[in-house]
């Protein structure tokens, strides 16, 4: 079944500018027409408190001015567009050496979802204080390769620790604007956007792995 069109989001979609300046027609007909009807009806140009004209005058007046303004206001305030950029950096496909095929999986799953149906060009997994993941396009080391995720010091960071604490999504829309960027270093030197979040699909499969690790353990000893 298709999802049901929103045609008048659509439309102003498609007219964005005719809708902005919607207002300062609205004010500016309201204006004349004010103009007009004192000049037809032979009402005093200047404006008397005792009538009642004038004073619906007065209040069409302002009105209109708000409306003018307001398109004013509405055609000058933009939403910035962010374009589209190459990342600057190396091809990074790192995956923690232990873990099993099944993980391996759901990882290269999870990445191939992201980076097909999103701009996500980077992503670095962390989980039991180590990455175990490093895919997509990294920071370039200073001998070509790709800068390796430092866990314990990420962990440390601000954004790491606002996400644990809130158990939800947070992101930075316009990285350059943050000093957040200082403790993304991995991360390509030209990186837009950055969000992070707590996959609870990936907690549940990784937690199968861990269990099984530290039982395997326990039954050597």
């Amino acid at each position: 079944m298709k999802p049901k069109r929103d045609w008048a989001a659509d439309w102003i979609s498609n007219n964005d500018d005719t809708v902005r300046g919607f207002p300062i027609f609205v004010g500016g007909a309201s204006l004349l027409a004010v103009l007009v009807n004192r000049a037809v009806t032979g009402i005093a140009p200047v404006a008397d408190a005792s009538s009642s004209q004038s004073r619906a005058d007065l209040l069409t007046l302002g009105l209109a001015v708000t409306n003018i303004l307001t398109g004013l206001v509405w055609l000058t305030i933009r939403p910035k567009s962010i374009s589209v950029v190459n990342p600057q950096g190396v091809e990074c496909r790192f995956i923690f050496s232990h873990l099993p095929d099944f993980v391996v999986s759901e990882l290269l799953w999870a990445w191939e979802s992201l980076s097909g149906v999103t701009c996500c060009r980077s992503l670095v997994v962390v989980y039991d204080r180590r990455c175990i993941v490093q895919i997509g396009v990294a920071a370039e080391s200073v001998n070509s390769e790709a800068l390796a995720v430092d866990a314990a010091k990420l962990m440390q960071g601000s954004l790491y620790q606002a996400a644990i604490k809130s158990a939800s999504q947070s992101y930075l829309a316009n990285l350059s604007l943050y000093p957040g960027r200082s403790e993304l270093p991995f991360l390509p030197l030209n990186t837009q956007a950055w969000i992070t979040l707590i996959g609870e699909k990936l907690d549940a499969t990784l937690a199968k792995y861990v269990t099984n690790e530290r039982l395997a353990v326990q039954d050597r000893v």
